[in-house]
């Protein structure tokens, strides 16, 4: 082959790999002598931004972290990057902080579709990814070796829910309000599932858009429906529009929520006070908890390293999630690889801090089924309904 036509081809086959999403060169090394690099991708802007404050909690217990000397000689450096909670937006970020930027491993991350989008490609660069902040049954079926599970299944929170619905609140007419995704279809099923359990339907279920801004025509729905209590599996946004078209007309059911709008001041200022009275599951412990040491030590250092931050239930889910890498971590020694990781989160059993206790193995990735009910009290105030509580109805683990 003469130069011309080697040279033609070389640029083809860089084309094509360029294409194809491969780089030609390695990634950068995840670590070094002095530094762990660790990012997470979140919405700090666009509709999901209340739910970007995940991420700047996970930095509240890095810098945490380096504060007290590090893990094994080394500090941690910490990259967020704002996916804006589209996709394609977290493809890119993602790829970044993978190849431009060495990162060692992933923690935390909002959402099912964004977290699908860079699932693969994270596991064919044997990237580990700790504590995805959504809940969906994709990430743990079939069993990626390189992704843990902390947040507890949207199917096993709604099952839970829905058993709380009939058994302690006595429901007898219930409804159901949920997103049209794969979120929103998890808590459907989920609680269909425990009403079955009972020989009972839903009186209704109505599917809403992600977008939509007028839920008039749903709300009526509910209202005929003769509902006494309506489960949400919707984003902040579409709750408290909800919230406020029932007012309205006159519509006063029990609202009870997925754990996904579990952050009560900032409901109860959204929905101008109509969040007082609604129930949900929750995946941490309250944030104003005085007898949890672990939301103690954190609540008491955010006021003196962010001080800019509102401490609250997202926030504080940062924390939550990245904490069982960083005891990892520590378990993995000195001589830190990713097999070493590995085989530390695989041996995790009964972690607990600020969430439910948490075991992973080497055929189990999903940490817990674990929820507990709260209540919003006057002001965005939290009251505990229920303690830690499992799904008797959970196949994950079976």
């Amino acid at each position: 082959m003469d130069k011309k036509k080697l040279f033609v081809a070389m640029v083809v086959l860089a084309a094509t790999v360029a294409w194809s999403g491969v780089s030609l060169a390695a990634n950068p090394p995840g670590f070094d002598d002095n530094e762990i690099r660790i990012g997470q991708w979140g919405p700090q802007t666009g509709p999901a931004a209340p739910w970007g404050s995940v991420a700047r909690g996970s930095k509240l217990l890095f810098d945490i972290v380096n504060e007290e000397g590090g893990i094994n000689g080394r500090k941690i450096k910490y990259f967020i990057r704002d996916d804006m909670y589209n996709p394609a937006q977290t493809s890119a970020v993602v790829k970044e902080l993978v190849e431009r930027q060495g990162v060692f491993a992933f923690v935390g991350g909002v959402g099912s579709a964004t977290g699908m989008a860079v699932k693969d490609y994270l596991a064919q660069n044997k990237i580990v990814w700790v504590g995805p902040s959504a809940a969906d049954d994709n990430f743990i079926k079939p069993l990626n070796p390189y992704l843990f599970a902390v947040y507890p299944l949207y199917k096993d929170e709604a099952s839970i829910l829905a058993k709380y619905i009939v058994e302690n609140l006595k429901s007898k007419k219930i409804a159901i309000l949920y997103q049209n995704d794969a979120y929103g279809k998890d808590g459907l099923d989920g609680a269909k599932d425990r009403l079955a359990t009972y020989r009972m339907q839903f009186v209704a279920e109505i599917s809403v858009e992600p977008t939509e801004k007028d839920l008039g025509s749903q709300i009526l729905r509910l209202k005929n429906s003769g509902a006494d209590t309506v489960l949400m599996y919707v984003g902040p946004t579409t709750a408290a529009i909800a919230l406020k078209t029932s007012a309205n007309v006159g519509f006063k059911p029990q609202w009870v929520s997925s754990d996904t709008l579990s952050d009560y001041p900032l409901m109860f200022k959204i929905t101008g006070g109509l969040w007082e009275g609604v129930i949900t599951g929750a995946f941490g412990d309250i944030p104003t908890s005085t007898t949890n040491k672990y939301v103690v030590k954190y609540r008491e250092a955010a006021k003196r390293l962010a001080p800019q931050e509102r401490w609250g239930t997202f926030y504080m889910a940062g924390l939550l999630f990245a904490d069982p890498i960083v005891d990892a971590l520590k378990k993995a020694g000195r001589n830190l690889s990713t097999e070493s990781l590995l085989k530390a989160l695989n041996s995790v059993k009964g972690h607990q801090t600020l969430g439910p206790p948490v075991t992973w193995s080497e055929k189990q990735h999903q940490g817990t089924d674990s929820v507990m009910i709260q209540k919003c009290g006057p002001n965005g105030s939290y009251i505990e309904l229920q303690g830690w509580t499992k799904n008797d109805l959970a196949t994950w683990n079976k």
